[in-house]
């Protein structure tokens, strides 16, 4: 390991010998002294992984440098000469048209004037406001005194209600846009001068959670069918506790559910993975190799441990083995996502005369140093990794022969990545019951974007009480 070209390594290694020629110290100071030495190197393991060498994400580097978009090229600020810019269109049907007529007493006078058409120009702008509709429901009585009243349209049966145009805004800033309660109640209020509560935010929620319960049930069941997940988990802090959500999606359809566990208990409550028959994709998390189904690991993972390996440990092979994983991810996008037998086989065989080569820089602990010990010897990182790498080859290498099967388990990962905003927004979530909400409707939201509906329109078929045409055909897409 290095550091601003000092190496580490060899410097504990320096002072682990000096302190064996050492005659004259007490064996407390020099247990003292042994356990620094282990403190300084652990430490130094953790201040030297970051974004390319682990699963950390990138804001966590130290001393990261944020790109500037200012600096990096000698072009001008705005559109260049010569690009294929998106201009502004007039709207074919303008919802007010407003005749401007010349004044003739301005005109030269003399000549007559005729009609010779018109000049258009058109102004885009937004009209924010409050929008009320009473309904006034007629009652007729007979002479006896009975009474008989109109009856009132589906879903107005309060005095003063809420629209679905407004729940479905209110959803839509809180679960697509991720906006606090407290500042979607100020939106309504400033702007539109709405009276709407945080708490009224949350019952818009809980009742879309509720209408979203068929969709939960058909979400389900095509993901258990389908033939490629990708599955993925992170952990969320709920009611001040380690919770952890799950991601269970492909490209056509994304579920959520959040759970106390992190392994099967929670998988087999999720109710997908159970009844999959599929390709998994996953990151070697072990619990998925529970479910009887065909797997693909993440090379992403690979990739960055492979980093680790070599920046940290000074493996060769790591490098090697790096460079060979990114050729063939190349040979296979070059062949169209799949390649032939014969060719995958050679790749193959480079892939594990490079692993044993590797046993010879990476050897296994000695045996001789048991001392007694049962059960496995301790592995460095290193180690773990090559016997990772040669005992799931077939999983490792799935996407050379299948075309369905990716590189990585990005899709899953990317599924995830708007729910880690959402707790860098909100912190936390208070309990189950709103992360439970949060979950389905999210579900249902970036499944409704893979299917080329906006956020929008999908929440208000939700509150029409109306299903998305997808969902009405026998078998959804996979792209």
């Amino acid at each position: 390991m290095k550091i601003e070209d000092i190496d580490v390594d060899s410097s504990i290694n320096s002072v682990k010998e000096l302190l064996k020629k050492e005659k004259d110290l007490s064996p407390a100071l020099r247990s003292a002294l042994e356990v620094l030495l282990i403190l300084v190197a652990l430490l130094l393991n953790r201040m030297t992984l970051n974004s390319k060498n682990s699963s950390k994400p990138p804001s966590t580097d130290p001393n990261r440098k944020k790109s500037s978009r200012q600096g990096q090229s000698s072009r001008k600020p705005g559109g260049q000469k010569g690009r294929n810019g998106t201009t502004l269109q007039p709207v074919a049907d303008p919802d007010e048209v407003e005749v401007l007529t010349i004044d003739r007493r301005t005109l030269p006078k003399g000549p007559q004037y005729r009609e010779a058409g018109h000049e258009s120009r058109q102004v885009i702008d937004i009209d924010i406001a409050r929008f009320v509709t009473e309904y006034r429901a007629q009652i007729l009585e007979d002479n006896q005194g009975n009474r008989f009243v109109a009856a009132f349209p589906d879903g107005v049966n309060r005095a003063v209600q809420y629209g679905l145009n407004l729940k479905a805004n209110a959803v839509y800033m809180s679960q697509h846009q991720l906006i606090p309660y407290d500042r979607i109640r100020d939106h309504f209020q400033d702007q539109m001068h709405i009276p709407v509560s945080a708490g009224s935010v949350f019952n818009f929620n809980k009742e879309a959670y509720e209408r979203l319960e068929s969709f939960g049930q058909w979400a389900k069941a095509q993901l258990a069918r389908s033939d490629r997940l990708h599955a993925d988990e992170t952990g969320i802090n709920i009611g001040g506790k380690r919770h952890w959500l799950h991601c269970t999606s492909n490209t056509s359809l994304t579920w959520f559910y959040p759970h106390a566990k992190r392994g099967t208990v929670a998988m087999d409550e999720i109710g997908i993975l159970p009844f999959f028959k599929g390709v998994l994709c996953h990151d070697h998390w072990k619990p998925y190799y529970h479910y009887d189904c065909t797997h693909a690991l993440c090379n992403a993972h690979h990739l960055r441990e492979l980093e680790r390996a070599w920046e940290q440990d000074q493996q060769q092979w790591a490098r090697a083995m790096q460079a060979l994983l990114i050729d063939i991810r190349t040979a296979v996008a070059d062949a169209g996502g799949c390649l032939p037998p014969d060719e995958a086989e050679r790749w193959r065989r480079r892939y594990r005369r490079l692993l044993k080569k590797a046993e010879t820089e990476c050897p296994p602990p000695d045996e001789s140093q048991r001392q007694g010990k049962r059960g496995r010897l301790k592995r460095s990182k290193a180690r773990n990794l090559l016997e990772r790498l040669r005992d799931f080859e077939q999983d490792i290498l799935r996407f050379m022969a299948v075309e369905r099967v990716p590189f990585t388990n990005n899709q899953g990962e990317n599924d995830l990545r708007m729910t880690k905003v959402q707790q860098k927004i909100s912190g936390c979530f208070r309990s189950m019951e709103g992360a439970k909400i949060f979950c389905r409707v999210r579900s249902y939201l970036s499944t409704c974007r893979k299917q080329g509906m906006s956020a929008t329109q999908a929440l208000t078929l939700l509150f029409q009480g109306k299903d998305p045409d997808f969902m009405k055909r026998d078998e959804v897409q996979h792209s």
